[in-house]
C-alpha cells in the first residue's frame, strides 16, 4: 500500500490544531496571574482582618490554594482552566496538587487499592521521590562539610 505524500501532508495540516503564540502567552499570564492574585488576597485577608502573621498566613494560603486544586480537578474544572490557560494554571503549588488528584480521580474505577492507592503517586511520585534523596543527599554533604570545616554552620 503506497501512501501519496501530498494527500499525507494534506491531511497532516488539517488535523494538526493551529496555535497563535500570543494568544497563547496572554491566556497563560492572565490565568497565572489570577491563581497569583487569588493566593495575595487570601495572604492579605488573613494577615489583616484575621491577624495572623505572614508566615502563617502563607501557610494556610498555601493550603488553601491546594485545596481548591485538588476541589476543580475532582469536580473535572481544572483540566478546563489547563486548557484555557496553559501554562499559567500549572502554577507550582497548583498544578503540582493537580498531577497528584488528577490520577486518583482517573483510577478511582479500579478501586481504593490499585486504582487510587496504586497511581495517585505516578506522575508525582518521581518528583516527590527526587526531591527528598537530593535533600538528604544534600542534608548529608552539608553535615559532612560542616564537620570537616569546610561549611560554617
Amino acid at each position: 500500500m503506497e501512501i501519496d505524500q501530498k494527500k499525507y501532508g494534506d491531511y497532516v495540516k488539517k488535523v494538526t490544531p493551529v496555535h497563535s503564540l500570543g494568544l497563547s502567552m496572554v491566556r497563560a499570564f492572565l490565568t497565572g496571574g489570577t491563581i497569583c492574585l487569588l493566593g495575595q488576597i487570601i495572604t492579605n485577608t488573613l494577615t489583616g482582618p484575621m491577624g495572623m502573621g505572614r508566615e502563617e498566613a502563607a501557610a494556610w494560603t498555601l493550603l488553601a490554594l491546594i485545596f481548591l486544586s485538588v476541589l476543580l480537578t475532582g469536580l473535572n474544572l481544572f483540566q478546563k482552566i489547563v486548557k484555557f490557560g496553559g501554562a499559567g494554571a500549572l502554577v507550582p503549588i497548583t498544578g503540582f496538587a493537580n498531577s497528584v488528584a488528577a490520577p486518583a480521580v482517573e483510577f478511582q474505577a479500579e478501586g481504593d487499592v490499585f486504582g487510587v492507592g496504586c497511581k495517585i503517586f505516578t506522575i508525582a511520585g518521581p518528583v516527590i521521590l527526587y526531591g527528598i534523596f537530593s535533600s538528604w543527599l544534600l542534608g548529608v554533604i552539608y553535615w559532612i562539610g560542616g564537620s570537616m570545616g569546610w561549611i560554617s554552620m
